[in-house]
């Protein structure tokens, strides 16, 4: 059994990763850790009560090294910090779901800070298995997608071929509530976000550059993207609609099933997507539809799952060299 550790346990997708380890068949999990320790899994999460507790623990690096996998579910800049010392044990397999090795040193600084781990951001690989599978089974360090770039990456890059030069992307999207992690704000706070909806940092959102670079990279060149999140008043669940404008008429369905015809969490729809058919799995639905020289792109993904959790533990997999599927829930 491969022996897991999971750092920021406390949060929402430190939940969703105990659950998922929880029932995977080859891996056990060994250490639980936040920044301060000394409470009860079942203290965070009361829902896991009679069903496994365990001491949560101060990190100690030492400990985590007694680990053949660890999971960083901590914020950026906290992340490096401990990817630095961590990646002195040559045994150990990490996964970092912050920013923190998700981009070139110089996008990072310009949309963060001052990176403290540019060695070891050098060797990472963008932990998007569609995209980077052969990459991230020889890797020791993955860097795990952002939500929103996940569902916006996966939805344009078997289009850039047909884009209209110099033409820029629009990319709108929706999030559940969870996105916004567990500590409640002005704008997640019940009476704020009930029955409403609203956009935030529009065009100005940190994942923009990912989405940018990332494309950038498939299409060798600069792209204008636009982005502008939302929140709505779901728990789980992403919805992302994507606007291009092409060079030529094609069948939209049948590029996609050509792209991502060998690729089990990709589900390609005829009809528009819905963001509660892919909640609670790793599934990422994709859905396009042509009308002259303008495309749409639509992608569902659960932010907590594919945009986060799953997703890690997919790349663990490959890491690990195990089934991409083992221990990934399906409904």
């Amino acid at each position: 059994m491969v022996k897991v550790a999971i750092l920021g346990v406390s949060g929402y997708t430190g939940l969703e990763l105990v659950k998922l380890v929880l029932n995977h068949p080859k891996m056990e999990l060994n250490y639980l850790a936040t920044s301060s320790g000394g409470e009860k899994l079942s203290e965070l999460h009361s829902n896991l009560a009679s069903i496994f507790e365990a001491d949560i623990q101060k990190v100690d690096i030492k400990k985590v090294a007694e680990n053949d996998l660890v999971f960083l579910a901590l914020p950026h800049k906290t992340a490096m910090e401990f990817v630095k010392e961590l990646m002195k044990f040559p045994h150990l397999k990490i996964v970092d779901l912050s920013a923190d090795y998700r981009l070139t040193q110089k996008v990072y600084e310009e949309n963060y800070l001052e990176h403290i781990d540019s060695e070891n951001l050098k060797n990472s690989v963008y932990g998007l298995p569609e995209l980077y599978r052969e990459e991230i089974k020889k890797t020791r360090l993955v860097a795990n997608p952002g939500c929103y770039p996940t569902g916006a990456i996966l939805g344009i890059v078997p289009f850039l071929k047909f884009k209209k030069e110099g033409s820029p992307i629009f990319i709108d999207a929706k999030s559940g509530v969870s996105g916004a992690g567990k500590k409640c704000t002005s704008s997640t706070h019940y009476v704020s976000i009930n029955e409403n909806m609203f956009a935030y940092n529009p065009l100005k959102h940190r994942h923009s550059a990912e989405i940018k670079e990332k494309i950038g990279f498939f299409g060798n060149q600069d792209y204008q993207v636009n982005f502008v999140p939302h929140l709505v008043p779901v728990s789980k669940g992403m919805l992302v609609s994507i606007y291009m404008e092409v060079k030529k008429q094609f069948d939209a369905i049948q590029v996609l099933k050509d792209f991502y015809k060998n690729e089990q969490f990709i589900r390609i729809r005829e009809k528009p997507v819905s963001m509660l058919d892919t909640v609670k799995t790793n599934f990422c639905d994709i859905f396009a539809q042509q009308d002259n020289n303008i495309i749409y792109i639509e992608t569902s993904l659960d932010n907590l799952m594919r945009g986060a959790s799953s997703q890690a533990v997919v790349n663990a997999n490959l890491m690990l060299g195990f089934e991409e599927n083992l221990g990934i829930p399906l409904f």
